[in-house]
C-alpha cells in the first residue's frame, strides 16, 4: 500500500460543492481529481494546462491605441446616424 500523507486546502464553499457534483459526474470524488491533477503536473512537469495572463498581442494594443486617439481627436468626424455613415462609405 501506498504511503498517503493528508493536506488541507482552503476554498470557497460553493467552489468546492460545483467541483464535487462535476467530478462525481465524471465517476470520481474530489480527492481523486486533485490526485489526477498533481500527477499530470509531475509528468509534464509543471501546469497541465496552459496559465497565463490574457493580455492582447501587439497588433492588438496598437489598433486600441489608435481606437483611443481617434475618438479624442476632435478632427474626426462621428456619426450619430447610420444612413450617413453608410453614405460616406458609399462616397
Amino acid at each position: 500500500m501506498a504511503n498517503t500523507t493528508n493536506f488541507s486546502v482552503r476554498m470557497d464553499s460553493d467552489m468546492k460543492k460545483q467541483c464535487e457534483m462535476l467530478y462525481g459526474e465524471l465517476g470520481m470524488n474530489l480527492t481523486t481529481a486533485i490526485n489526477v491533477f498533481l500527477r499530470q503536473s509531475l509528468r509534464v512537469g509543471g501546469f497541465p494546462f496552459e496559465v497565463k495572463l490574457d493580455q492582447p498581442n501587439k497588433e492588438t494594443m496598437a489598433a486600441m491605441l489608435e481606437s483611443e486617439r481617434i475618438a479624442k481627436d476632435p478632427s474626426v468626424k462621428g456619426y450619430t446616424d447610420l444612413d450617413e455613415l453608410f453614405a460616406d462609405l458609399k462616397a
